[in-house]
């Protein structure tokens, strides 16, 4: 009998290092798939169909939206959609794998009311400045930028107490071990 995947739901603000943190868990464990998001807009250079995204016609999208197939799905600046499929997670899931989704807190909370089950993982930076030296760090982002991000940070920290599990960020291989921890622990749940 295969044991059912995980949904584990990861977020927290930019800059506290989710994506390092996703990459690592990917690397380390073979029963482990990121979600694949739906988008309506058009494939990017080296962009795989159903490896990098899903990608449908703006008409599909909004039918698929009608039609409650997302666990989520959000528009980014105004003009791109992304989803997540609820078929797509619930097939990885049947067949054993864990699926991370790596998200923001609000689309998060929404994954949660649709799939009670999902494990909610909240990345937290050390303090406030390593997270202001990470954003400043990456130096893709304007100073108008690091401060609209590092606002929605603090929001987003405000949230974090609905989530299931804290893991500070303040050693990328400390949080690999600790979500590593959660998940062994999820698996062992009576």
């Amino acid at each position: 009998m295969t044991q059912k995947g995980l949904l584990l739901v990861v977020s927290g603000p930019s800059g506290v290092g989710k994506g390092t943190i996703c990459s690592k868990l990917m690397s380390e464990r073979d029963n482990i798939k990121m979600s694949v998001s739906v988008t309506p807009r058009q494939p990017r250079p080296g962009e795989t169909e159903g490896v990098s995204y899903f990608f449908r016609t703006e008409e599909e999208f909004m039918k698929m939206v009608e039609a409650d197939a997302f666990l989520e799905y959000m528009c980014v600046f105004g003009k791109n959609h992304y989803g997540t499929p609820k078929s797509y997670v619930e097939e990885q899931r049947n067949a054993g794998f864990d699926v991370i989704l790596e998200i923001d807190v609000k689309g998060a909370l929404n994954v949660k009311e649709k799939c009670p089950d999902a494990v909610m993982v909240f990345i937290a930076p050390p303090d406030m400045d390593t997270l202001r030296r990470r954003l400043v760090g990456r130096g893709t982002e304007t100073p108008e930028s690091v401060a609209r991000r590092f606002g929605e940070a603090i929001k987003e920290i405000g949230l974090a107490e609905q989530y299931d599990y804290i893991i500070v960020n303040d050693n990328l291989d400390k949080a690999v071990g600790q979500v590593q921890s959660v998940i062994s622990a999820e698996h062992s749940r009576v």
